[in-house]
């Protein structure tokens, strides 16, 4: 699941969900991090981690995947491992670290 960023927080994504520049966010200058999540098991579960990490703030875009227990996160610039942590804590699951 990919959910973008509000558009009022910076973002330069429109409401339709396309990037005004046409760059992806990395050829923007952002960055791409991909985390290994535990106790994901369906749709459900990757939604509500993408739901939580996407609030964080500079976050453009969150791909959570049950089946392999990744969660691809690109923001504006790098994240606090803890925040991602806490936001991943507060959607009931357990972030186990970098991939």
């Amino acid at each position: 699941m990919t959910s973008q960023a509000n558009p009022d927080s910076g973002s330069c994504c429109t409401p339709a969900g396309t990037c005004g520049s046409g760059a992806s966010p990395e050829a923007r200058g952002g960055v791409t991090a991909v985390y290994r999540v535990t106790g994901m098991t369906c749709g459900h579960c990757e939604g509500a981690i993408a739901r939580e990490v996407s609030a964080l703030a500079g976050v453009v875009s969150v791909e959570a995947v049950a089946a392999t227990g990744l969660v691809t996160v690109t923001s504006a610039g790098p994240l606090d491992d803890e925040a991602v942590r806490a936001a991943v804590d507060e959607a009931g699951y357990e972030l186990a670290g970098r991939a």
